[in-house]
């Protein structure tokens, strides 16, 4: 009897410490938060982050593009549901002036080139390990997208997941001009 009684202790304490750090991850990425701390209308903070390649990726260089940037983690379901649409209108939008810049938050290279790869995606994909970027635009939930037009002003700032149509709409709304 002690030794049942001491396996359904401990399968009971691993279930709880489970559920536990399961719902802090839930509260911490979909619940947090419903506001960042760059706005619309602000200009787009700058970084510098290299992508999955190994490629230096700054923001401010894709000045006179639109940029969606997103926010994003592989073990995030919204984030997952909306790749294939970002990847499929990436690559619509590329030669339209319109650049989107994935940013990964937390997570090795190893866990998102295999993601990436199991999605097939083609956009260049930042990784921001220590979280820093994210702190500095002060995001809470994931996914969360930011709108820059072409002259790096934040003209909208989306916070959740979005469909293929959204995404599409979003993305003509910050192509330049003259790529019209």
């Amino acid at each position: 009897m002690p030794k049942k009684r001491r396996r359904l202790i401990m399968r009971s304490s691993i279930l709880g410490a489970l559920t536990l750090v399961l719902g802090y991850v839930f509260y911490a990425n979909f619940m947090s938060g419903t506001e960042t701390d760059v706005h619309e209308g602000d200009v787009a903070p700058n970084f510098v982050l290299s992508t999955i390649d190994g490629e230096s990726v700054e923001l401010k260089d894709f000045r006179g593009k639109g940029v969606f940037l997103n926010f994003w983690g592989t073990y995030c379901p919204p984030c997952e549901e909306e790749m294939p649409y970002m990847d499929k209108l990436y690559q619509e939008f590329e030669d339209r002036g319109v650049e989107v810049l994935a940013v990964n938050v937390g997570e090795s290279n190893l866990a998102v080139n295999r993601f990436a790869s199991r999605h097939d995606l083609t956009f260049p994909i930042p990784m921001d390990e220590n979280k820093n970027v994210l702190n500095r635009y002060g995001i809470g939930p994931l996914p969360s997208t930011f709108l820059i037009d072409e002259n790096g002003v934040v003209q909208r700032v989306l916070l959740g997941a979005m469909t293929e149509e959204k995404m599409e709409g979003y993305m003509e709304e910050i192509e330049p001009a003259n790529h019209r």
